[in-house]
């Protein structure tokens, strides 16, 4: 086993068994017990970082095992196959765990010791991977930081600059593919028109 693949077995092995937000929680404890759910290799040059489990991903223990999978497959053109394949995609949300909801029923957003305490470590055992797709605003603030616009609308406007910018890895930001964006997409044509098929192609070249 190379030194890459121990040091990445190490954080993995870290995440998995983490339970600073039962014990060490930053303001409310999370209300169940945690499940971090993450899918990383030593060879998977596509990063899918997103929000957070929901409550279907929380039981199952598989990411985007939803509608919202479902979309986003879809925009990134591969199969259940492909997109759970490890060697080639490694799924990062910005929080592991199920964070709990609202008083609406509505998912709270990710806890914020995941990016804290393994986000750094983690991404530095990663250091193969060529293009993180940021998948809603959690991901874009920590992903492109000054980089990113005031506002989800103004990120997704400036993807070609994200996309271009020469840090490595490369990043493109794209909205959640939740329901609730579904009024969002027909109000922006550009993004199956003009990003999509750059999205389908980026993702062809990493496979």
């Amino acid at each position: 086993m190379t030194a890459k693949a121990t040091d990445l077995d190490r954080v993995l092995a870290a995440i998995r068994s983490c339970r600073h937000c039962v014990e060490t929680p930053r303001g409310k404890a999370l209300p169940h017990d945690p499940r971090p759910v993450l899918r990383a290799s030593a060879t998977a040059p596509l990063a899918v970082c997103s929000q957070a489990p929901g409550t279907r991903v929380h039981h199952s223990g598989i990411p985007f095992t939803d509608a919202s999978g479902d979309r986003l497959r879809d925009w990134m053109g591969v199969t259940p196959e492909e997109f759970y394949d490890e060697r080639r995609v490694a799924i990062v949300p910005m929080g592991f765990c199920f964070p709990g909801q609202d008083a609406k029923g509505g998912d709270l957003p990710p806890r914020r010791e995941c990016a804290t305490l393994w986000h750094e470590s983690l991404f530095a055992a990663l250091p193969q991977i060529d293009l993180v797709l940021a998948v809603g605003s959690y991901a874009q603030r920590f992903h492109l930081g000054t980089g990113r616009g005031t506002s989800l609308q103004e990120t997704m406007l400036g993807w070609r600059e994200c996309l271009a910018r020469t840090a490595r890895p490369r990043i493109l930001p794209l909205p959640h593919p939740s329901w609730r964006n579904n009024a969002w997409l027909p109000k922006n044509p550009w993004f199956e028109q003009d990003l999509l098929p750059i999205l389908r192609r980026e993702v062809r070249r990493l496979f």
